[in-house]
């Protein structure tokens, strides 16, 4: 028996307009992010979705209870462990002013060399993820569920599965994803 998700990430914030990294800082939405979220739940309709997940973060609170309430959802959680991804010294600050304040910590970030100062280690970030992914969606339910999360913390979990680098996640994109007792499949849904 297998089970299905699907994960999204969160609506846009004034700091996604802007080009800052969030992080765990926490922003809600802006108008452009509600009806992000609000698109999503028409896309959504139809998947047999039964249960809501999102992030403590109120940019992806916010996301999952629009779609919840647009679709008539009743079963909802939140799961601190869907959290986005720390980014330490960088957070705040746009990859521009990254590269101007730190240069070589940004260099080596853009590189996979180092974790900033402050930041998640990428090892923790993904273990975090996949329990929460375990504990909402385990294959012996066989229940549809609905996740709302990050980009950062989504890519690394995506390139921990995929094996492959995965482009910056836009805000509302989704991915189809299949738990099995073997592991985690995932792909882009459209």
């Amino acid at each position: 028996m297998s089970a299905v998700l699907y994960l999204a990430r969160h609506g846009e914030t004034e700091w996604n307009a802007v080009g800052k990294l969030q992080g765990r800082t926490d922003i809600p939405l802006n108008e452009i992010g509600r009806a992000q979220a609000r698109a999503l739940a028409t896309r959504l309709l139809g998947s047999r979705i039964a249960s809501v997940t999102t992030s403590d973060l109120t940019r992806a609170a916010e996301t999952g209870a629009i779609v919840a309430d647009a679709m008539g959802i009743t079963a909802r959680r939140v799961d601190p462990d869907l959290r986005e991804r720390s980014f330490g010294i960088f957070e705040g600050l746009t990859r521009d002013e990254c590269a101007t304040r730190y240069p070589e910590e940004w260099r080596a970030w853009v590189d996979h060399t180092i974790t900033p100062a402050g930041a998640e280690l990428r090892e923790v970030a993904v273990a975090r993820m996949t329990r929460a992914l375990a504990r909402i969606a385990s294959p012996s339910q066989g229940e549809v569920s609905l996740v709302i999360s990050h980009g950062g913390a989504m890519r690394l979990l995506l390139l921990e599965w995929l094996g492959v680098p995965v482009a910056p996640i836009a805000n509302g994109t989704v991915y189809r994803v299949e738990i099995t007792k073997d592991g985690f499949a995932a792909a882009l849904w459209e």
